[in-house]
């Protein structure tokens, strides 16, 4: 048996886009629990991997992108959560945290078979991640109180997909056996 990874999904955010008035309030509901999760990881010594939209900055590498939501109008919800020395870092253009990304090689490299995942959106870069993590023969957990959502019922749709037709464990972050 392989290792387990925290994936950290599009929380370094200026939420500047059209959902993000939507986004926000499930967001700051989650925080927490994407926080402790975090630490949790960190203390017990589990590979922690941010895996982040560009914005279109192409010529951005992911300090900027850190910076650029650090100085953003929205900065309280990044500052907890953002990326440690000790973390890994993937830049994404598109839903799915394997599309186009290093991050098979990655996790294949680290030995590592299962992937928490937590941030945002849950019915979208979530559950397409959860469905690429399923197909990639990747056990999936998803904590239910660590990822945030736009409309709460597809979230909760997106949800029973991922634990019906991926197998993924759907749990709360303290539920969480990395």
């Amino acid at each position: 048996m392989g290792k387990s990874a925290l994936i950290v999904i599009d929380m370094i955010n200026t939420y500047d886009h059209p959902d993000a008035e939507q986004l926000i309030p499930s967001v700051r509901k989650a925080l927490p629990a994407i926080v402790r999760l975090i630490e949790r990881a960190r203390q017990e010594d589990v590979t922690v991997i941010y895996v982040n939209d560009n914005f279109g900055e192409w010529r951005s590498h992911h300090g900027e992108i850190v910076d650029t939501a650090l100085s953003g109008p929205h900065s309280e919800l990044v500052r907890p959560v953002r990326p440690d020395d000790a973390s890994l870092f993937v830049v994404k253009a598109r839903h799915s945290i394997f599309f186009e990304t290093p991050l098979t090689y990655l996790l294949s490299q680290l030995d590592v078979d299962h992937v928490v995942l937590s941030g945002q959106v849950t019915e979208q870069c979530v559950l397409y991640s959860a469905l690429d993590a399923h197909i990639r023969h990747l056990r999936v957990t998803v904590p239910e109180d660590a990822v945030a959502h736009i409309h709460s019922d597809l979230a909760h749709a997106a949800l029973l997909m991922m634990e019906r037709n991926m197998h993924a464990v759907i749990t709360d972050a303290e539920g969480v056996e990395f």
